[in-house]
């Protein structure tokens, strides 16, 4: 790799920044009266120069100036990656939103997907922890009318499912509600398989709802993954990136074919720790649609119980300075309410 001087890291910095602020080419003109740098314009251009040889600037036109390549970001990121932080203010903003968010996935998913999108402007994806080895943890019976019974079925990890039941008699409150109680207490923490295996006696309905408990038990189990939440994608259509290419709009696509989003967010994270980063520049490589983009992803939950990812995507230029951040402090959060979850805290 090239060893750049601490003259030409300083302009890669700031050409950089100047592009995600502005989406303009920057010359050595502006870099000089703008940023007040003590070097002449003929030193700056000099440098500019080297800078594109070793890949990390492209001029687009003749007469223009220079944007960041692919490789250009790359370093940008890694010598920010570790040192970028949210504003403690920041961080206390998005903890209070928490808090005050009623203690159910659903809210936790979707204010997670509304943090991101607003803090980052760009367009957030977040999916919801998915048990690694799905273990039971609570039941709820309710009564609805007739035969019908509503099941609610919690997991370990927070994942919740829920089902009308069509008993073969009307089964008063009073009773669903002692069959719920007497199975919570047999089922804690088991998994599918040890579930699968039991018989309960002598009680008929007892046996009848541990049927369907692990029927359903065993669904969730094959699901693929959690349900996906999205937010932000004005955010982006606003960028010129995504109004003058076809290219960076294709990206979006992806947001409507769940699989492919899903196959995307666990191949970036499939070798990542809880709490780890990933940043996609321009695919990798590997995705073409994600040519004129970038991603930051992470993983969240806890490890061997229930995990889920998260992340942003926007244009190769977004701001990684405060989207890396919020993607990391807001797994950090997500990790601890699964954490809170499961420990039943």
């Amino acid at each position: 790799m090239n060893h750049l001087t601490e003259r030409q890291k300083t302009l890669l910095m700031l050409i950089i920044r100047d592009f995600i602020d502005t989406a303009q080419p920057i010359g050595s003109k502006r870099l000089a009266e703008h940023y007040h740098i003590n070097l002449s314009p003929a030193t700056i251009r000099n440098e500019m120069a080297a800078l594109t040889e070793m890949g990390f600037l492209r001029q687009p036109h003749t007469s223009a100036g220079r944007v960041p390549t692919e490789e250009g970001y790359r370093y940008f990121v890694s010598e920010m990656m570790h040192s970028a932080e949210l504003p403690e203010t920041v961080q206390h903003t998005i903890s209070h939103q928490f808090f005050q968010a009623r203690p159910e996935l659903d809210q936790w998913m979707t204010l997670a997907a509304s943090v991101l999108a607003t803090q980052s402007q760009g367009v957030s994806v977040v999916t919801a922890p998915h048990a690694e080895q799905v273990k039971f943890k609570h039941v709820e019976l309710i009564s609805t009318q007739g035969r019908q019974v509503l099941m609610v079925m919690v997991m370990v990890g927070g994942e919740v499912s829920q089902q009308i039941l069509t008993l073969a008699e009307p089964v008063t409150q009073d009773r669903l509600s002692q069959a719920a109680t007497r199975l919570n207490g047999l089922l804690a923490g088991l998994t599918t398989e040890a579930i699968s295996t039991l018989t309960v006696r002598p009680d008929p309905l007892d046996q009848d709802i541990l049927l369907l408990i692990a029927q359903d038990m065993r669904r969730i189990t094959e699901q693929a993954s959690g349900e996906i939440y999205t937010d932000g994608l004005t955010n982006v259509l606003a960028e010129p990136e995504f109004s003058e290419s076809d290219d960076a709009r294709r990206a979006l696509r992806i947001f409507d074919e769940p699989a492919t989003l899903q196959s995307l967010l666990s191949r970036s994270t499939v070798n990542s720790n809880v709490g780890g980063l990933q940043v996609l520049i321009g695919g990798e490589g590997e995705w073409d649609e994600l040519r004129q983009c970038s991603m930051v992803i992470a993983r969240y939950g806890v490890p061997g119980m229930a995990t889920g990812s998260l992340g942003v995507l926007g244009p190769m230029r977004m701001s990684y300075s405060r989207t890396i951040p919020t993607v990391r402090f807001v797994a950090a959060l997500l990790s601890d309410l699964v954490n809170d979850n499961i420990s039943g805290e």
